[in-house]
């Protein structure tokens, strides 16, 4: 399974970029779709996931912020982002699970928010 995320860039803080994640196998039956990002100096931490039925949850730092979606046609999960601040700056990772044992990891594309 080959991630290719894109859409990352210098963004002024209050921007709305979005970000796509697309995947080199189907997604439709994937489970767990996931955003995470690390920002500079800090872990890898969850940004959100959406599940196979739509169904999604977001970390608290971004709730009412950021949403994920997917198109199961084009294979393809994606993280709009809106309302930027500093703090959401760093290398965001799309993470899949083709099955519960499994886990891939993208590239990862740098959102770096500039006041």
């Amino acid at each position: 399974v080959q991630l290719q995320a894109s859409g990352g860039g210098s963004v002024q803080a209050g921007g709305s970029p979005r970000l796509s994640c697309a995947a080199s196998v189907s997604i439709a039956g994937m489970s767990v779709l996931g955003w995470y990002r690390q920002s500079p100096g800090k872990q890898r931490e969850l940004v959100g996931i959406i599940t196979s039925g739509g169904g999604s949850n977001y970390a608290d730092s971004v709730k009412g912020r950021f949403t994920i979606s997917r198109d199961n046609a084009k294979n393809t999960v994606y993280l709009q982002m809106n309302n930027l601040n500093a703090e959401d700056t760093g290398v965001y990772y799309c993470n899949v699970h083709p099955r519960p044992w499994q886990s891939y990891w993208g590239q990862g594309t740098l959102v770096t928010v500039s006041s």
